[in-house]
């Protein structure tokens, strides 16, 4: 079987791809895997299980706690919250583990696993692997080594787990948003409760849509990935702003008071202003992937913030900026995060900070979001191909360099091979739109023509 995990956990359509027995053998793995070093150190593992309000999570849900439980692990039931309150909740509970149900952007059908270590920390590779090869030992061969009596593990729920979360959320503000009308939409997702309660706490005048989950309706047209509805919502009641989360609520994007859309890079461009205002740009340096827009890098430059750039996925980021150091950083898709404050992206956290920048200076969020220019950016996915050739093709590379010559300094070429299709995505960013769709389309037919 190929592997399990993804770049974001385990994730499937539930109840066909990810069944209630593999949710229960991997947490049972899981547990063995993570849960080692609270049994070695004298004392029961603890875990802290959450999810989003998808209808599936609830058998999944059960599914995990019952195979952490029967390993022996005691179990805090966390119930609706964002990914990243399970991980906060996971390192300021002293928990061994955490695990959260949820497939995130994705539509409804679809669920999925994702397990945090001590400290709330994403599991590296290595971690995910040993979690599969002990699930894949014990499916198909040695029965699992089980507790009795006193020794199975004992679950509870932990309600207080909301309100520690928001307090958290509200003790990183650098200033409160007394004054601010803003429009949240929640994606009927994991957020719905947590963030009004978090940005009315804040002092905001909220306005909020899709907050209404029923479990069925999560990313349902609304949501980071479907801004129509925050747009007008935002110009309907006269806002200052709008904050749009996904179905999990680690990510952000936003709404200026005229409607427009402000992505990832351009929340990133205003944070790190911020935090280098007070001090806390750590090595004056932001993280972001090479699917990064080039205006973003340009304004950075301009500004004078070092900029590093990651393989594109938010573990990337996190992982340089673990090893190095870094305060802040990001992706297009409204992935940002704060280490100082967070272990993992955090779309209710990234937009309060937005938020309060917004009420710090008080200019607009366009205004501020106007520190970088969007440079046109085509993206052009080509299906069918032997993307393993991406690298090493002389004639793709030719055709690369007569893009880049074309372009020169104000545009950018990236062809990059997908990890979970055989398909190949262009990507061409310039000055002129007209011009990145000419050279984008040359380079799709340059890739049919060397590896098809």
């Amino acid at each position: 079987m190929g592997r399990l995990f993804g770049t974001d956990g385990v994730r499937g359509v539930a109840n066909a791809d990810l069944t209630a027995e593999l949710a229960l053998g991997l947490s049972v793995a899981a547990a063995h895997v993570l849960g080692e070093a609270g049994s070695f150190e004298g004392h029961r593992p603890v875990a802290v299980v959450g999810r989003d309000p998808r209808a599936s999570g609830e058998f999944l849900e059960a599914a995990v706690v019952a195979g952490l439980a029967s390993a022996g692990v005691d179990v805090l039931r966390v119930g609706v919250l964002p990914t990243p309150a399970v991980a906060y909740l996971t390192g300021a509970l002293g928990a061994d583990l955490g695990v959260m149900l949820s497939a995130s952007h994705n539509a409804m059908p679809d669920n999925g696993i994702k397990f945090f270590a001590r400290g709330g920390h994403k599991l590296a590779d290595e971690l995910e692997d040993r979690i599969e090869s002990v699930y894949e030992e014990h499916r198909t061969g040695d029965p699992w080594d089980r507790p009795t009596g006193a020794g199975v593990g004992r679950i509870k729920s932990y309600d207080e787990g909301f309100d520690q979360y928001v307090a958290h959320l509200i003790g990183v503000l650098p200033n409160r948003l007394d004054g601010l009308k803003i429009v949240l939409d929640e994606a009927h997702g994991a957020a719905a409760r947590v963030s009004p309660e978090a940005f009315a706490r804040a002092g905001a005048e909220i306005v909020t849509i899709g907050a209404d989950p029923n479990g069925l309706n999560i990313n349902e047209g609304c949501g980071s990935t479907h801004l129509e509805l925050l747009k007008a919502a935002v110009v309907e009641h006269g806002a200052a702003l709008g904050i749009a989360h996904d179905g999990d609520a680690d990510r952000c994007l936003a709404v200026d008071h005229e409607g427009n859309e402000v992505d990832g890079d351009q929340i990133l461009a205003v944070l790190a202003l911020a935090l280098r205002e007070r001090g806390q740009l750590r090595e004056n340096t932001v993280v972001a992937t090479v699917m990064s827009n080039l205006g973003f890098k340009l304004a950075m430059e301009r500004e004078g913030v070092e900029l590093i750039q990651t393989a594109v996925g938010d573990r990337y980021v996190l992982e340089s900026m673990k090893e190095h150091g870094y305060a802040l950083g990001g992706e297009q898709s409204g992935h940002v995060i704060v280490l100082d404050h967070a272990t993992t992206g955090d779309g209710t956290l990234t937009g309060l900070l937005l938020a309060a920048r917004v009420a710090q200076t008080g200019k607009s969020l366009a205004e501020l979001a106007g520190v970088m220019e969007r440079l046109p950016q085509i993206l052009i996915n080509v299906p069918d191909v032997d993307k393993s050739r991406v690298s090493t093709s002389a004639e793709l590379a030719a055709a690369v360099a007569d893009a880049e010559r074309e372009l020169g300094s104000t545009g950018r070429v990236l062809l990059r091979p997908s990890g979970t299709e055989p398909l190949v995505r262009v990507m061409v960013e310039a000055a002129d739109i007209d011009q990145a769709r000419s050279v984008a389309g040359r380079l799709a037919d340059a890739v049919k023509s060397a590896l098809g």
